[in-house]
């Protein structure tokens, strides 16, 4: 009897979906799953695994979403979130809202019952593919275990080409143990990046001659700046030009905080005076308020760069609108300056600059002024100044509350691009431990001498307060500092708790606002293996952050005590207190 060969003998082997599903990932270059698993996908983080794939078993799937879309800002390629079927993609629509809102990659794949089980009331029954898709720019099920590699390619493409997004694929349990053979699976190639759009010409020099003719030129470099990693370009277009610029909360680093031309210390005045604004981008909406009178200048002149053709025009009428890709219409900038205005530079010695440059004066004098001040509790900006002398230049930083974020954007700088992350466009509290957790992640596989450092609120913090024992379990050295003022936005004094102890009823008489005095947040990483510091004076709070950067191998939690009353600087206009993000 002849013997088969090899080749035949392999012909039959089989394959199922949970494998086809993560080598088709991995064919498209997904390095990173998150998520949490269970019945019916199970199978699927363990086969990710075997094929390469980095899995990072969460606690909470809100946080394994957060998690998964700080890797595609971080990379601009999606990482996975896996959710098991029914409440635990309900749990992970918090993430893929945000990276909707955010304009991240994210890829969400949830198990679903059985197909046969379909509307019989199946375990974990829900209407998935459905409601994922108010969420998502695609969500779909493969109907066939053939379709899975034509899906996954197509969620990767979607995520990722245009304004980028969530994308959500449903897999029932019978597709993912289905098996079939494996000669019969045709793996697709992976998706090539985005390709280059490039502006009209035309309105690239008219966008040009409006700012060599502006008196009071800005620039706002955006977060779509920063995730389209067009850094060297417009680093060279503002240093060429001369022109000042401000970064929005997740665009600082494009151009270094440090920058002489930087004027987010200014940036009121910068945004209200600005007669041509060049919006590299960003959006005019509730964080740069809406591009309106009283916060911006009736006349002037926008010139909005956006991938979204819709986003142009949205809110004011802009001056030039340039549809494309930040980094090739910058490119185009740049050389319109280089070929015909090459010898323009905006004047140091102009009454823009000496007006803006005064405004930074001052503010850099109220801030020192309360950075200096020892008294304890302490306030926001003396707690800040500590952790901003302690930390490494480079590194990545996490930050979230509300008072927090908004000093935290002012006193933490960053010198490299993609190094802040926080709410975001959607203002999302509970971001932070799963941001924290991915960039460690990230930095650990490609950036390894990187810390991460995430300054949370006290109440932010308590959203994913459990994935500090992700953290730990996957031996991150990530330093969490909680500026912990006893609630949201502004806390209760011990004394005021006392007497609402006292008084019988804790529901009528602690404000909403208010948290537990004092609590030990700390203890939480101590639990596993981490080192937990609480801090009450200044003094404290150098050596606790010298201590927690020196030590490489386990993470940190450092609880600061913060006064309860303490607020931000006082604001010169009302409205910065309701939108100042």
């Amino acid at each position: 009897m002849k013997k088969s060969s090899r080749k035949e003998q392999s012909a039959g082997d089989e394959i199922n979906g949970a494998t086809i599903l993560v080598k088709a990932l991995q064919q498209q270059g997904v390095e990173y799953m998150f998520g949490i698993v269970g019945v019916p996908v199970i199978e699927i983080g363990i086969a990710a695994q075997s094929v390469g794939i980095k899995f990072v078993a969460m606690r909470n799937e809100q946080a394994a979403s957060y998690a998964a879309s700080a890797i595609g800002y971080l990379t601009k390629k999606p990482a996975v979130c896996l959710v098991v079927s029914g409440p635990g993609l309900v749990h992970a629509l918090a993430g893929m809202s945000n990276a909707m809102e955010n304009c991240w990659p994210l890829i969400v794949v949830g198990g679903s019952c059985d197909t046969y089980q379909e509307s019989m009331g199946g375990f974990q029954e829900y209407p998935q593919v459905q409601t994922a898709s108010h969420f998502t720019k695609f969500s779909a099920r493969p109907s066939s275990l053939n379709q899975i590699p034509y899906f996954v390619e197509k969620a990767v493409r979607e995520s990722t080409y245009g304004r980028p997004g969530a994308c959500y694929l449903d897999l029932p349990a019978d597709l993912i143990g289905g098996k079939t053979e494996e000669n019969s699976i045709r793996f697709l190639p992976a998706c090539p990046p985005p390709p280059l759009v490039y502006a009209d010409p035309k309105k690239i020099r008219e966008a040009v001659e409006l700012i060599t003719q502006a008196d009071k030129p800005l620039v706002v470099v955006g977060k779509g700046a920063a995730y389209a990693q067009a850094e060297v370009n417009i680093s060279k277009l503002v240093n060429m030009t001369r022109l000042p610029f401000l970064p929005t909360p997740m665009g600082k680093g494009v151009l270094p905080d440090n920058s002489d031309l930087c004027v987010s210390a200014a940036r009121s005045k910068a945004l209200q005076e600005a007669d041509v604004i060049l919006l590299l981008g960003a959006r005019l909406n509730w964080m740069l308020h809406f591009g309106a009178p009283p916060r911006f200048n009736s006349k002037v002149k926008i010139i909005q760069v956006d991938i979204c053709m819709e986003e142009l025009g949205n809110n004011v009428r802009q001056g030039v609108a340039l549809m494309g890709d930040i980094n090739s219409v910058t490119k185009q900038l740049l050389e319109e300056f280089q070929h015909h205005h090459r010898d323009y530079q905006f004047a140091e010695k102009s009454a823009w600059w000496t007006t803006l440059r005064q405004k930074i004066q001052d503010n850099f004098i109220n801030v020192q002024d309360m950075s200096k001040d020892s008294s304890v509790p302490l306030n926001y900006y003396a707690a800040f100044s500590e952790v901003q002398r302690a930390i490494p230049a480079d590194s990545l930083i996490v930050n979230e509350g509300s008072n927090t974020m908004d000093i935290g954007r002012t006193m933490l700088p960053n010198l490299y691009p993609r190094h802040r992350l926080d709410a975001g466009t959607f203002g999302t509290m509970g971001v932070g431990v799963g941001f924290a957790l991915a960039a460690a992640v990230y930095c650990r596989d490609h950036q390894p001498h990187k810390r991460v450092v995430c300054v949370e609120g006290d109440s932010a913090f308590g959203f994913s307060s459990m994935e500090v024992e992700t953290i730990a379990r996957y031996q991150l050295p990530v330093i969490i500092v909680i500026f912990n003022n006893n609630g949201i936005s502004f806390g209760i004094k011990e004394e005021m708790w006392d007497a609402a102890e006292k008084s019988g009823d804790l529901l009528l008489n602690i404000p909403p606002t208010s948290l537990q005095p004092n609590t030990r947040y700390e203890k939480i990483i101590e639990a596993f293996g981490g080192k937990g510091y609480f801090v009450r004076t200044k003094e404290e709070l150098k050596n606790s952050m010298e201590a927690a950067v020196q030590d490489t191998k386990r993470p940190s939690v450092i609880n600061v005590m913060i006064d309860p009353m303490a607020q931000r600087k006082t604001q010169e206009f009302f409205w910065l207190t309701k939108s100042n993000l």
